[in-house]
C-alpha cells in the first residue's frame, strides 16, 4: 500500500499527542498517517503526554476555556493554538435534562438526560471528528479531504474542508437519504456516489487511499482514523464536566462503526486517570438498528466476533455492516456489565416521535435507535431508573425526514374560520 509519510526533518505539532499505538500487540509508532500497526494489523491509537500536576487546577483551565471542543485542547492531538485557526468549533451542545421522557420510560426524574448533538455546526456529531482530523491533516501537508459516509460525515467534511481552505471529495452510498445529499453537496466540493452500500463505499475508498491517484489525501476515517477517532472523547469530556466532574451511571450508545462508543470508554478512562472525575463503575450500552446489528447479535451469542450483515434499515447513519469495531464495543459492553440491543424500523420511527413530543427534540433516525434501546433496557431491567443515564442523540431529525414524513401531517386542513376550527374539534 502507498502510504504517504511525513517528510525527513518535519516537526509534528499536535499538542500532547506523543505518537501511535497499537491497540491489539502494543506496538509504537511515530505520529503519521498510518491507522494500522505494521506487525499485526491492529489498529492505531493516539498515545499521549497528558497533563500532570493538580487536578482542580486542569478543571480550571478547562472551565475558563472556549465553549466549544477546544477547551479540552490539553487532551487532545492538537496543537495549543487550534482555537485560533479556521474550525468549525463543534462542541459544548446541550445536555438535557429529559424530565418528561423519563416519565414516559419509568425512570426517575432527574437522572435521565440527553446529549443533545444535533446542535453542532452541521448538525451531527461528526463535526467533531472532522474537527481533529482537519489538524491531523493541517500537520501531514494534505491538500484534499476526503472520508466514505453514510451521510453525516460527508456534510461534516465539506464545510470543514471550505472553512478550512482545503479541497475536499467525499463518497457515499447511491441511496443516501435526499436531505444528507443537499447537506453534502452544499458546500461546493465533489460528492460521489458509489452504487452499492456503506461497505461497498468503504472499500473503494481503501482501494484509493493505495493508488497514487490518492497522493495528497487525507481521509478522515481511513488515514487519519487515529486523529479523526479522538473527536469523540470529546462526548465523554463534556458529559461529565455538564454534570458537575461526576460519571454518569449508565449511557446509551449508538454503533455504526463502533468507534465513537469506544472513544467515549477512552475519554472516561482518562478523566479518572488524571483526576478530573471520581472512579466509579459505569456501565455503556450500544445500540443499533435490528435490520444492520452485527454486533447485538453477537452480544446476545456470546461470541467474541462479529459477523457482518448486509444493511437494511431506516437508519442509515448506522448500516454499517462490518463494524471496524465491533469486537471492542462488545468488550467494553461486557467490562462495564452494560448490553448491546437493538430496535427495529417500526419501534425507530416510535422513539423519534416520543424523543419529539415529551422534550422538543427532534431526532434523526440514529437517535430513534438510541432511546428506543433505551426503552427496552428499561422494560427489561437492564437500566436501573434509579441511576443517572444519558442518552446520545447524535444527530438532527431534519436531515432523515422521510422516517417520520407520513405519520407527522397537518392535523387538519380548514377554513379560515372560527367556526371551522370549533368544527374540526380542535377547540379544547
Amino acid at each position: 500500500m502507498a502510504v504517504q509519510t511525513v517528510a525527513p526533518g518535519t516537526t509534528v505539532d499536535l499538542g500532547p499527542a506523543s505518537g501511535l499505538s497499537c491497540r491489539e500487540c502494543g506496538e509504537s509508532f511515530p505520529l503519521g498517517p498510518i491507522f494500522a500497526c505494521e506487525l499485526c494489523f491492529g489498529p492505531l491509537e493516539v498515545a499521549y503526554e497528558l497533563p500532570s500536576g493538580d487536578p482542580e487546577e486542569l478543571r480550571k483551565r478547562i472551565e475558563a476555556g472556549p465553549a466549544n471542543i477546544w477547551r479540552y485542547a490539553p487532551l487532545l492531538p492538537v496543537p495549543a493554538d487550534v482555537a485560533e485557526k479556521p474550525n468549525l468549533n463543534p462542541g459544548w451542545t446541550p445536555l438535557v435534562k429529559a424530565d418528561n421522557l423519563a416519565r414516559e420510560l419509568g425512570v426517575e426524574p432527574g437522572k435521565l438526560f440527553v446529549k443533545d448533538d444535533s446542535g453542532n455546526p452541521t448538525h451531527s456529531f461528526k463535526d467533531r471528528v472532522v474537527a481533529q482530523a482537519i489538524e491531523a491533516a493541517r500537520a501531514f501537508g494534505f491538500t484534499t479531504l476526503s472520508c466514505s459516509s453514510t451521510g453525516n460525515l460527508a456534510g461534516a467534511v465539506g464545510a470543514a474542508a471550505a472553512r478550512a481552505g482545503f479541497r475536499s471529495c467525499v463518497f457515499i452510498p447511491h441511496d443516501l437519504e435526499q436531505g444528507k445529499v443537499v447537506m453534502a453537496g452544499v458546500y461546493g466540493g465533489d460528492l460521489v456516489a458509489i452504487e452499492g452500500n456503506y461497505d461497498d463505499v468503504n472499500r473503494f475508498c481503501s482501494e484509493l487511499i493505495g493508488d497514487p491517484l490518492g497522493e495528497g489525501w487525507g481521509f478522515v476515517n481511513v488515514n487519519l482514523r487515529p486523529y479523526y477517532g479522538e473527536g469523540s472523547k470529546t462526548l465523554a469530556y463534556e458529559i461529565c464536566e455538564q454534570l458537575g466532574w461526576v460519571i454518569p451511571d449508565q449511557l446509551v450508545i449508538p454503533i455504526a462503526s463502533g468507534s465513537q462508543l469506544t472513544k467515549i470508554d477512552k475519554g472516561l478512562q482518562e478523566l479518572i486517570k488524571l483526576g478530573l472525575v471520581e472512579d466509579k463503575p459505569y456501565k455503556i450500552f450500544g445500540a443499533q438498528a435490528e435490520g444492520c446489528s452485527p454486533v447485538s447479535v453477537a452480544f446476545k451469542a456470546g461470541h467474541d466476533v462479529v459477523k457482518p450483515q448486509k444493511p437494511n434499515t431506516i437508519a442509515k447513519s448506522l448500516a454499517i455492516g462490518n463494524p471496524a469495531d465491533g469486537p471492542y464495543v462488545l468488550d467494553i459492553a461486557r467490562r462495564t456489565g452494560g448490553a448491546v440491543e437493538d430496535v427495529n424500523d417500526e419501534q425507530v420511527v416510535d422513539a423519534i416521535k416520543l424523543l419529539a413530543r415529551t422534550e422538543g427534540i427532534f431526532a434523526e433516525t440514529a437517535g430513534g435507535v438510541t432511546v428506543g434501546v433505551t426503552r427496552k433496557l428499561v422494560e427489561a431491567g437492564l437500566i436501573d431508573p434509579a441511576l443517572t443515564t444519558v442518552v446520545l442523540n447524535t444527530g438532527d431529525g431534519l436531515k432523515t425526514l422521510d422516517a417520520v414524513a407520513d405519520s407527522s401531517q397537518a392535523t387538519a386542513t380548514i377554513r379560515p374560520s372560527l367556526d371551522a376550527f370549533r368544527d374540526a374539534g380542535l377547540a379544547h
